[in-house]
């Protein structure tokens, strides 16, 4: 079924008028944060590599800085490095905020090439064929001095996606997946 032009031109003027009226919130469309900083400071467990920087000012991703975490969480293995997704970083920022702790963020694995992946699915427990990691949505992090299910407890908490906890091993999973845990 399609609409015509008036019918069409009719529904517009009919939302604007309760956007006008304001019944739907200002704060609806509103709701971006442009103003201020977000910093992250993360070190890399397999190859000591650390880096701390500003990669959001004043509603700016930071270009420079988001191409260095993304060199430092590069499929070590293969020294491939992969453009990040975004949102990782905007949840490890939301994560130390519901933390209230800003300490440096131990990353046990980052970006996964598909053989790196393939060659960790053979021989570990617990790694998915089609991980996240192999799209640049995923990180396997620890962070010192925080209790790894007050890490795990936050982190679902903010529903942004995946959480896995792998106590044994010392590290959660975090990924802008759908929401699930395990």
């Amino acid at each position: 079924m399609s609409l015509s032009c008036s019918t069409r031109r009719n529904l517009l003027k009919g939302f604007c008028g309760i956007v006008a009226s304001g019944v739907i919130p200002k704060h609806t469309f509103a709701s971006v944060q442009s103003e201020g900083k977000r910093s992250l400071a993360l070190y890399n467990r397999h190859t000591d590599e650390r880096f701390k920087a500003d990669f959001w000012i004043n509603g700016n991703y930071q270009h420079e800085a988001l191409g260095n975490f993304d060199q430092l969480l590069r499929d070590h293995r293969q020294d491939i490095t992969a453009p990040m997704d975004r949102n990782l970083f905007e949840l490890l920022h939301k994560l130390q905020q519901k933390l209230e702790d800003s300490s440096e963020i131990h990353i046990i694995s980052g970006f996964r090439s598909p053989k790196t992946n393939a060659m960790l699915n053979a021989t570990t427990k617990g790694v998915a064929k089609k991980s996240y990691h192999m799209r640049g949505m995923a990180m396997d992090i620890a962070i010192p001095g925080v209790d790894l299910l007050d890490l795990r407890n936050a982190a679902k908490s903010l529903k942004l996606g995946g959480v896995g906890y792998y106590p044994k091993s010392g590290f959660i999973h975090v990924d802008t997946g759908r929401v699930r845990s395990w």
